[in-house]
């Protein structure tokens, strides 16, 4: 069972063929820095305060636990698939971060790492059960996902324990005024986006997310880079719980499961394609910063948690719908010109 689909055709033209690969990326990817941007300019109209140097300060390390965590779902994204052990992930490494130091004396630089080896290990499972024994990915991550839980109540005994003070003196302190966590999620995020743009092992990773029979033909072994998809994820999921754990100090012990949707709406909106292939990290973490940014000013304007939902869902929605509209062969047809042919495909 396969669980990804090739790129059309005309996502794959290059020169003289048929369509500016270029041009349609730079489409896709930069509509998420516009809403953006307009987002933060009706915050204060929406929600006076909303903008305040403390209300953007206890802001942004929440957008960065988010872009780390969103940042492991673009990875499965890229190559077709869809993770929904996020909740598990994020809240096992949280348990592991906090219980263990309280609770058996381990140092906490070794509590976060033995954090960051298990969800390596639960991407390893579930990468291992997609690629080599075909189960679809949302049916491996949920499997994987229930799993974690269950570790996540054994470990806990069901009570929360709290950070140990490095940690929590990490998460919320800052540098020259910077929030730590926002830091490390820039380092992660532009790091990974480097990587993914501009080294062979990066060029290689899309391109078999772009389509395995393709990547099989030239010659690229395309199991590792599918796993390692997962493995990637799966560290990304930790070490935003481990974090999350520290900055709440006493975390609640499924603090994992607010997270599922949000990462999957800041890769639909940061333009990745979610058949695989065309990605951009760093959209996904802008995205991640207007998902939070959008809470906040939601809940600053009174609005309850089940109104928050709904309008994360209301959005995505919206960016699903608006990717299929060809917005350039629209603007073509008001001014009067024959449309591109690159125009009738979907843009943001």
């Amino acid at each position: 069972m396969s669980h990804r689909t090739t790129l059309p055709p005309a996502e794959r033209a290059g020169p003289g063929g048929l369509i500016d690969l270029r041009r349609l990326k730079a489409g896709r990817f930069s509509s998420i820095w516009l809403i953006t941007l307009l987002l933060f300019a009706a915050s204060p109209l929406i929600s006076p305060g909303s903008l305040s140097g403390s209300a953007v300060l206890s802001m942004l390390p929440f957008a960065a636990v988010m872009a780390i965590a969103a940042l492991g779902q673009t990875l499965v994204v890229a190559h077709g698939g869809i993770d929904l052990s996020v909740p598990g992930g994020m809240a096992l490494a949280a348990v592991l971060a906090t219980k263990l130091p309280a609770g058996s004396g381990v140092p906490v630089w070794a509590a976060v790492a033995l954090a960051l080896v298990v969800g390596a290990l639960g991407g390893l499972v579930i990468g291992f059960a997609v690629v080599r024994l075909s189960i679809a990915a949302f049916v491996a991550s949920l499997a994987v996902n229930s799993i974690l839980i269950g570790v996540v109540l054994q470990v806990s005994n069901g009570f929360p324990a709290s950070a140990a003070a490095t940690l929590s003196a990490f998460a919320v302190g800052s540098v020259a005024g910077i929030p730590n966590l926002l830091l490390v999620a820039v380092v992660v995020v532009g790091l990974a986006h480097w990587i993914i743009r501009h080294t062979v092992l990066g060029r290689r990773f899309i391109a078999v997310g772009a389509g395995r029979p393709a990547a099989r033909l030239l010659g690229l072994p395309t199991g590792p880079y599918e796993i390692g998809a997962y493995v990637g994820a799966g560290i990304c999921y930790a070490l935003a719980g481990a974090l999350l754990a520290g900055y709440l100090r006493t975390p609640d012990i499924l603090l994992g499961n607010t997270y599922l949707l949000p990462t999957i709406a800041a890769v639909v909106l940061g333009g990745s394609l979610l058949s695989g292939g065309i990605t951009n990290l760093a959209a996904t973490a802008v995205a991640a910063l207007f998902l939070t940014q959008l809470d906040q000013v939601v809940l600053a304007a009174g609005a309850s948690t089940a109104t928050q939902l709904l309008v994360q869902a209301a959005v995505l929605a919206l960016s699903v719908v608006a990717r299929g509209v060809p917005w350039g062969s629209i603007r073509a047809r008001l001014r009067g010109r024959a449309p591109d042919p690159a125009s009738t495909l979907p843009s943001p």
